[in-house]
């Protein structure tokens, strides 16, 4: 459904993204995730129009609708777009707001469609409220409604849930995902937020200074990263300086480890080993010996930070019911067999 094929968008004499490809199947729920200033947010706007390319191109449906020099206005691209305001009009009604990008059906064929849309966020009684009545969770679907009205081939939505508590945006980021795959929309958010890009993503984009460094699976992202930057952005862990052995192995300090697949190792000496606290378990019975710097309580979970007798540091996971004193120490064995590892510059 969407293909961007080597875009670059700028301003002025500063290119903001760079070379950037990326497919999304119809359908699919896509993610560019990153820190702020990364351009990610601009990838959007150059999807919906309002942002020129520099090079490149971009297609929907199999259709070129962006390229250096021009493309296909934002109006006449059939894509909906979801604020980070929301964007409702305060002095119309819920179904009014709905309604408003639906002028072209006659009088009970929209009414028909905004109580469809309303059903489907799960709002229908609110159809005579007006938007400051409402909850910033719901504000958040009648505005998800309003973009799924005019049935668009594409939404695109930009930090949709940054106005809303912690709390509120993970429950919310499922809904949001189940909302458009009943749709059948095919979706693409930017957000600085792991945990909502792996709720609602069936692909996610790792971004930084105006580049794609990975497009992939939420759970390649995080176990299988493809860059150095990728595996220390996502989730927690270390990286742990390995050494390669003759088999094609590599030796940490916790243990023999298998790169990831398609690893480049040759002409390297020294490596790094993204260790996942998941990864590592406390076992009384190991004889790699650890000291206990640091705990913090998960619930279910203790996350230890762990010294290493070279110095280093691991995370690990391990269930709250037995917890371990800081400046105890504790035998940690390495439950993983492969990890992505990285090469040391010479």
């Amino acid at each position: 459904m969407l293909n961007l094929r080597s875009i670059a968008v700028g301003y002025e004499a500063t290119d903001v993204v760079s070379d950037l490809s990326l497919r999304l199947a119809e359908g699919e729920i896509g993610c560019l995730l990153g820190a702020s200033g990364c351009g990610k947010t601009t990838v959007l706007r150059a999807i919906a129009g309002f942002e020129p390319l520099r090079s490149g191109e971009i297609l929907l449906a199999g259709s070129r609708v962006a390229a250096k020099g021009g493309g296909v206005p934002p109006e006449a691209r059939r894509i909906g777009v979801v604020f980070q305001d929301y964007a409702l009009v305060p002095h119309l009604t819920v179904a009014d707001n709905i309604a408003f990008g639906l002028r072209h059906l006659k009088g009970s064929k929209r009414k028909a469609r905004v109580a469809d849309m309303l059903d489907l966020v799960g709002l229908g009684d609110t159809a005579e409220r007006y938007p400051h009545e409402l909850s910033g969770g719901q504000q958040q679907r009648i505005a998800l409604a309003r973009a799924l009205a005019p049935e668009p081939r594409l939404m695109l939505m930009d930090e949709p849930f940054s106005n809303l508590d912690v709390t509120l945006r993970e429950r919310l980021a499922e809904e949001v995902r189940d909302i458009l795959k009943r749709a059948g929309a095919t979706a693409i958010l930017v957000t600085h937020d792991q945990r909502e890009a792996f709720a609602v993503a069936d692909r996610v984009g790792v971004m930084a200074e105006g580049r794609l460094l990975q497009w992939d699976t939420p759970y390649a992202i995080y176990h299988e990263p493809a860059h150095r930057y990728v595996a220390s952005f996502i989730g927690e862990g270390v990286l742990l300086p390995a050494t390669l052995l003759a088999d094609h192995c590599v030796c940490s300090e916790l243990g023999e480890l298998t790169p990831l697949p398609h690893t480049h190792l040759n002409g390297y000496r020294s490596f790094e080993v993204l260790i996942r606290p998941d990864a590592v378990a406390l076992d009384p019975e190991s004889e790699v010996r650890a000291q206990v710097l640091a705990r913090a309580f998960r619930g279910a979970e203790f996350l230890y930070t762990l010294q290493l007798p070279s110095g280093c540091r691991v995370l690990a996971l391990a269930p709250s019911l037995q917890p371990y004193d800081v400046g105890s120490t504790v035998g940690v064995r390495l439950m993983a067999q492969q990890s992505a590892v990285f090469p040391c510059a010479a």
